[in-house]
């Protein structure tokens, strides 16, 4: 018989021009892998700081607001009111000043400060802020006073340099002459919703925002985390578990406006009385968020070693408080962060909110959770669909609020992360 040869395998030659060729190849395959891949993050920074740039110019103009100067006379105007009046209860006022026509006087005395069109310039809120100064001072009455009032849309658009001709000159002209400034809307922070543009506030959607979002976590969190457990510890493996996971991960998947329909359906059904409350509008983000808090906790659980459990039950723990005092707390960072991560989801959402009737006209802030309210994405979307120009600064703020809203949300799940989080 014939021994086998056996093949002795070559070392292999760095050098032979094969292989320096092949060795370029992929240094060159890897230079433009880099490449593409700094040529995709320079796009996306692009965009991003064009969206960051163009919200932040059109929205840092709608926290200004133009004033202006306005000389009343009041002993002349058709303010017929004793001062000595304004000496009683503070709804006594009120009422006083409910049944006085300050239109009339306010027109008139920009008419005969500005000219025939100087009605035009003020805004038609300009009367409210006569009405506030003289509730605050009545002496007003007695004497003649210049007051700074909201300017039109016209004027304030023209102020920014922009809009016709004609107005930015006769706007550049009143600012020369100190008739008219521009300042910080504080207004714009503490206000509401409102007709005028020039007296719109955020406050109120704001607030609204903030109720929903308590509700949701008030349901999500709570039945989101104790059905992760359950499915994690304690459920039996079988087809009607399988069914359960299976379940709550389609419904991550699920489009928001389905939600809403079954918001509208149930929670509506059952309480008519609560169109457009926040605790309505919770309850339907909250079983939108439920399932993303569910999938978040079993990942969070999962990942906390089983010799975690197995310590803790060798030393004498129940199961029950080997999930509770040992599993859970080192579960939670993983379990916090994507719930914050589902709240800011549920913020951004508009369509399940459309649903349950949140898109009405609401002038006051709300002052409870069963109150009716709004919210920062579908105030924007109803601050767009206005006509007057003057919304548009309006809309571009409203957007600004929104976005520090999430990043404040997603900057506490960074926090709650690092703080809580535990390396293995």
């Amino acid at each position: 018989m014939t021994e086998p040869t056996t093949m002795k395998r070559q070392p292999t030659d760095w050098k032979s021009p094969d292989m320096v060729q092949r060795i370029k190849r992929r240094y060159a395959a890897e230079r433009r892998f880099k490449a593409m891949g700094m040529v995709a993050i320079l796009i996306s920074v692009a965009f991003l700081a064009f969206l960051l740039i163009s919200m932040a110019s059109n929205g840092a103009r709608g926290f200004m607001r133009t004033d202006v100067r306005l000389p009343i006379d009041f002993p002349a105007s058709t303010l017929m009111v004793d001062p000595a009046s304004f000496k009683g209860s503070s709804d006594d006022v009120d009422q006083l000043l409910a049944g006085l026509d300050f239109e009339g006087p306010v027109a008139a005395a920009a008419e005969q400060a500005y000219g025939a069109e100087g009605g035009a310039l003020l805004a038609d809120s300009a009367w409210l802020i006569v009405r506030d100064a003289i509730k605050a001072d009545p002496t007003l009455l007695t004497r003649k006073a210049e007051l700074w009032v909201p300017a039109s849309s016209d004027v304030d658009i023209a102020y920014k340099g922009e809009g016709e001709k004609p107005m930015r000159d006769r706007v550049a002209a009143m600012k020369q002459a100190g008739q008219v400034t521009s300042g910080f809307n504080l207004g714009f922070l503490t206000g509401a919703d409102a007709t005028d543009p020039t007296i719109v506030g955020i406050w109120g959607a704001f607030k609204g925002s903030l109720l929903t979002m308590i509700v949701t976590l008030l349901f999500a969190f709570p039945v989101g985390v104790f059905s992760a457990i359950y499915l994690e510890e304690y459920a039996p493996r079988n087809r009607w578990t399988d069914l359960i996971e299976v379940s709550i991960n389609n419904l991550a998947a699920v489009p928001s406006i389905i939600f809403g329909l079954l918001g509208l359906a149930v929670f509506l059904g059952l309480f008519p009385t609560l169109r457009s409350a926040p605790i309505i509008g919770g309850m339907t983000l909250a079983l939108m968020t439920m399932p993303v808090i569910v999938i978040a906790g079993r990942n969070a659980i999962k990942a906390v070693p089983p010799s975690i459990r197995d310590a803790a039950l060798g030393i004498g723990a129940s199961p029950v408080q080997v999930v509770f005092h040992h599993v859970l707390p080192l579960a939670l960072p993983g379990i916090l962060t994507g719930t914050i991560i589902g709240m800011a989801r549920a913020l951004g959402e508009t369509a399940p909110l459309l649903m349950v009737g949140m898109r009405a006209f609401i002038s006051a802030p709300p002052a409870s959770f069963t109150e009716p309210a709004t919210v920062l994405p579908v105030q924007i979307f109803l601050w767009s669909d206005e006509v007057s120009r003057g919304f548009v600064e309006k809309t571009s703020a409203a957007i600004i609020v929104l976005l520090v809203f999430l990043l404040a949300m997603n900057g506490l799940a960074i926090y709650l992360r690092n703080r809580f989080e535990t390396r293995w």
